[in-house]
């Protein structure tokens, strides 16, 4: 375990009360004792160490003792190694359990929210059951877990592509500089994926990732009329599983180098 991802957040003193799954898996599986120490990630993606205070029958008390994080601009909170933007993904639903693995590798990978949506050639519908949803926030948990990834990745109710445009509007009204980066294999991009991103410093880029088959043309059209802009990543044609981590690690590794390229 290389962080605890808490699902609530400390009082005023530091103090959390833990119970159920999470007492299970720190007392039973990794056995902790009082006194003992473990890293943490709060639910606003602060780092944090966290002491056991008292183990009691079924609920264990812990203690934050610090944190990590400095506030870069009001409310937004930077950690060593994180990126300043924030990366958002809209993943069309993919069938079967493939989006078991796209949420796994999203929140591996930093991103910051995930926004199912359902696409003219989904299979999958938008009504996701309650337990299913419930497993994709588990797997969230697990993967920040495991990864250690600093960044708080949450995933959003499966949106139509009407809700999601809107949703989309409300991204573009409320923060300033947001690209949408549609991932598209005919080569309709204008500029390169540097180019792209030269201009993003704080902001959010959200990658629209489609399912199989892709987007229809109307679709396309649809995205770039809302601002979108099209790119490609090679010239093979890339599931949908692979291609959401495929292109959420490249824009990672242009913003990460950022300061150390310079386009021509």
């Amino acid at each position: 375990m290389k962080q605890f991802v808490l699902s609530k957040t400390p009082d005023n003193n530091g103090t959390l009360q833990l119970n159920g799954k999470d007492f299970h898996y720190l007392t039973r599986v990794r056995r902790l004792a009082v006194g003992e120490y473990f890293p943490a990630l709060l639910p606003d993606g602060t780092e944090t160490v966290v002491q056991i205070t008292s183990i009691g029958k079924s609920v264990l008390t812990v203690k934050t003792e610090n944190t990590f994080c400095e506030e870069s601009s009001p409310g937004a909170k930077v950690c060593a190694g994180q990126l300043s933007a924030r990366l958002i993904l809209f993943q069309a639903l993919p069938k079967g359990d493939k989006m078991d693995l796209i949420v796994r590798q999203a929140a591996e990978t930093g991103i910051a929210e995930i926004v199912p949506f359902v696409s003219e050639f989904s299979v999958a519908k938008k009504n996701v059951g309650l337990a299913k949803f419930s497993r994709w926030e588990r797997i969230i948990k697990e993967a920040l877990q495991q990864s250690g990834s600093k960044t708080a990745t949450v995933i959003k109710q499966p949106l139509t592509m009407n809700e999601l445009l809107e949703y989309w509007k409300t991204l573009t009204a409320c923060c300033n500089g947001v690209t949408g980066l549609l991932f598209h294999h005919r080569g309709l991009e204008q500029i390169s994926l540097h180019g792209y991103l030269d201009s993003i410093e704080a902001a959010s880029p959200v990658l629209v990732i489609g399912p199989e088959g892709g987007f229809s043309d109307t679709e396309v059209a649809l995205f770039m009329e809302n601002g979108f802009k099209p790119f490609t990543i090679g010239d093979t044609i890339l599931r949908t599983e692979t291609a959401a981590l495929y292109c959420a690690a490249a824009v990672k590794i242009i913003l990460l180098e950022k300061n150390s390229w310079q386009l021509k």
